[in-house]
């Protein structure tokens, strides 16, 4: 079924929408969740917590790209799982090397005062991104976005490890230079 029909079934309260939505987009959202978690139940545990939260977010909302807000709920669901089982012993996992290897281009501000400016930095790193070589972009955002490890999106492209750190080091002072000139650092 195309994306247009499910949300059409979640705006008519279809309960059929949530299934639709599994079998289009189950083992995406469970792949988002595992690369954060890697736990089987834990991540399908989030699938099942996006399925609800898609519910109760379609209608009103509608969707332009149903599988990326889709797995930005994933996402979310993963992350606050993995933020709450390593809350008193942090390290080794996908989350904090992505978060390390970017916390001297960006700086992460927790508290509304902050979150007009981190819509605009989200904003000004989009147009970052589209400036950037396809390839280039994808091995970013499944680095930083999706949280893959390095060897993980080696594979994936038929990279070495150490070329893949390399594009990402180089994509990173490219971020960091395009921040610099207008002015967020």
């Amino acid at each position: 079924m195309e994306d247009k029909g499910i949300i059409d079934l979640y705006f008519q309260r279809d309960e059929s929408a949530i299934r639709e939505t599994d079998q289009k987009y189950g083992h995406y959202c469970f792949t988002v969740a595992w690369n954060i978690l890697f736990d089987r139940e834990d991540s399908q545990e989030c699938v099942n917590d996006t399925y609800r939260k898609t519910w109760d977010l379609i209608p009103p909302n509608r969707p332009a790209f149903l599988k990326f807000f889709l797995a930005k709920i994933t996402r979310g669901f993963a992350l606050n799982m993995l933020r709450t089982q390593t809350r008193e012993k942090r390290g080794g996992t996908q989350y904090d090397s992505a978060v390390e290897e970017l916390e001297n281009v960006l700086s992460g501000g927790h508290n509304p005062e902050e979150e007009f400016r981190a819509s605009e930095l989200a904003k000004e790193l989009n147009r970052f991104l589209s400036g950037l070589k396809e390839k280039d972009r994808n091995i970013f955002v499944r680095r930083y976005f999706y949280l893959e490890s390095g060897k993980k999106i080696a594979e994936r492209y038929g990279l070495s490890e150490n070329n893949v750190n390399v594009i990402l080091n180089r994509t990173r002072n490219q971020l960091r230079d395009h921040l610099r000139k207008e002015g967020w650092l």
